[in-house]
């Protein structure tokens, strides 16, 4: 069949629209727009123990809901940065940037290109193990300076003075304190000795230099004095399952307060500047780092760190002065193995804890992150290659701080702490952390502690530990069966909304679409132009000037007015 001009015209736009179109979708060339990935490939992280629990569950919610791949070892921050720094891992987490200011042994940043995008906040807990004449105490409350001289070997016995002080109605028996540190390289440590630098700096520098260092400065690897009743221990779990034990009476710990949930422990209450004890609940956690000092200057390499001086020093009652947040280092090129499959992964993975994961934040042991941080870490995430950055939308995000005048909601309802939490003559009785549900016989004092021995929690189990009453005495212990369970805190995987659709899919949609309306037009086409050859044939002279009637061809490639672009149009 001999082709016309026009059916070559039509065949060539047809090919236009074969060739051109998935070029637009697969290239960026023409558009500017980044590639987005089109499948969602595994990625793997390592890093922070400290927001490891929020992290782990948050792998699990996406894997049964979207079916996403990410992996995550919890070696410490220091491993995680490390890895990151050698592109043996997509991403990492840590409670402290590289470069840190003050620090020991500040870790240059890698080559790798990277930004920080919090992860989530909460609080450094201090859990214990500490039992007055057989029950679990789950009402203990130290001051800093407390703090600091027990982390630093200057307070030995839990009868000392200055924990008496601060604990008028417990009779605290004469056992060696056990404090137990971090092993390896961690954030948590970095996040303690911060504080203890910026408001003990005296205590700390003193104890660096027993330890043999000439100045520790911020440190994530703690200083241990041979001979000393320190124990070193590696990871949260590591250290929280040290002071769980029932032959650990008289530990206690720094870790994320998840970790003590988790161990049904205590944390201690600790003083804050407006003469409160508080402890790391998600309410007070929220106060706190509305005094936090975020770095706002998104061209600066430490854009979102933040700057914690406030938080340890604020005026506000409900403050737990160990707040903070972690974050995510996530890359921001295609190098060290990266791709764009992994970017939608990571992209579509980080987008979800940014957002409907926080609102299991506070059952999990943490706090939510408040508006300023979610907003510009989903713009971060926009920096991921390969991500798709039209589902990335703050008005979408389900965060439970948010309110409508963009004011932390959590922060704004956040209680004011009781009285008997108030420095002074009264304690409040009740437990903490994971012994809340603990409540103590509030007819024991001080007073009478030494005869009846109730002053602290209620009795559970039993064990062969022991512990000193107020007298001196040594009394058979009663505790074992309050860490004996195993709780996991940890939500079930929650139904999900569905994600909408990427430019990617959309332009193959269309593609598709095309491909169906050319099929569709393409035979009645040549048909009519069959017919029309074959009458020109016959009569050599037809009507008019002679020539073959026009036939009215679709216009493809065309939208019709108000169909909505394409993400590539966008």
């Amino acid at each position: 069949m001999r082709t016309t001009g026009r059916s070559r015209r039509l065949i060539a736009a047809l090919a236009l629209v074969v060739v051109v179109v998935p070029a637009l979708v697969g290239a960026s060339g023409a558009s500017g727009a980044p590639a987005v990935g089109t499948t969602h490939y595994p990625v793997s992280g390592s890093g922070s123990t400290w927001s490891a629990n929020a992290l782990q569950q948050w792998i699990r919610n996406v894997s049964a809901n979207y079916q996403w791949t990410v992996n995550f070892d919890a070696g410490g921050s220091s491993a995680g940065r490390q890895q990151f720094s050698q592109g043996t891992v997509d991403f990492a987490v840590s409670e402290i940037p590289y470069q840190l200011a003050n620090s020991d042994s500040p870790d240059p940043r890698p080559n790798r290109q990277f930004v920080y995008i919090p992860i989530v906040a909460g609080g450094t807990a201090f859990m214990y193990n500490l039992v007055i004449g057989g029950q679990r105490v789950t009402n203990l409350r130290l001051s800093g300076d407390v703090v600091a001289k027990i982390f630093t070997g200057v307070i030995t016995k839990w009868n000392d003075p200055a924990i008496l002080a601060d604990n008028p109605k417990l009779a605290l028996p004469a056992v060696q304190i056990v404090p137990v540190v971090r092993s390896d390289g961690s954030g948590t440590t970095a996040q303690l000795t911060s504080w203890m630098r910026s408001e003990h700096g005296g205590i700390w520098q003193d104890y660096c230099s027993r330890a043999g260092r000439a100045n520790c400065g911020i440190t994530s690897n703690y200083p241990v004095i041979a001979g000393s009743a320190f124990v070193a221990q590696s990871g949260s779990d590591g250290v929280a399952g040290f002071v769980k034990q029932d032959q650990s009476v008289g530990s206690i710990t720094y870790v994320e307060e998840s970790y003590a949930l988790n161990a049904r422990l205590p944390v201690a209450k600790v003083l804050n500047a407006a003469g409160y004890y508080t402890e790391p609940s998600a309410s007070n956690v929220a106060v706190s780092l509305l005094s936090a000092v975020i770095n706002s200057d998104p061209t600066s390499p430490d854009y979102l760190t933040s700057n914690l001086g406030g938080v340890y020093t604020s005026g506000d009652p409900r403050t737990y002065p160990l707040s903070s947040y972690s974050y995510m280092i996530a890359p921001t090129a295609l190098e060290s193995n990266f791709t764009e499959n992994k970017g939608l992964t990571l992209a579509d993975f980080t987008a979800y804890f940014l957002c409907e994961g926080q609102q299991q934040a506070e059952v999990l042991g943490y706090s939510p992150l408040p508006v300023n941080l979610a907003s510009a870490g989903l713009d971060q995430v926009k920096k991921i290659p390969g991500g798709d950055p039209y589902v990335k939308d703050i008005g979408g995000c389900n965060n439970p701080t948010f309110s409508p005048d963009g004011t932390n909601k959590l922060a704004n309802e956040a209680p004011m702490p009781p009285e008997c939490d108030k420095k002074g003559a009264d304690q409040c009785l009740t437990g903490t952390g994971g012994a809340v549900e603990e409540t103590p016989d509030t007819s024991a004092t001080r007073a009478d502690a030494a005869n009846t021995s109730t002053a602290g929690s209620t009795t559970a189990g039993t064990t062969g530990g022991s512990a000193e009453s107020a007298s001196g005495a040594v009394v058979a212990g009663s505790v074992g069966g309050a860490t004996a369970g195993s709780l996991i805190v940890t939500g079930s995987p929650t139904e999900l909304p569905a994600l909408g659709l990427s430019g990617v899919t959309m332009a193959f949609m269309a593609l598709g679409a095309v491909g169906i309306l050319v099929v569709t037009l393409l035979p009645p086409i040549f048909a009519r132009q069959r017919e029309l050859a074959v009458a020109g044939k016959r009569s050599p002279r037809t009507p008019g000037n002679g020539r073959i009637p026009k036939v009215h061809l679709p216009s493809f490639g065309r939208k019709p007015s108000g169909e909505p672009a394409s993400d590539e149009e966008a």
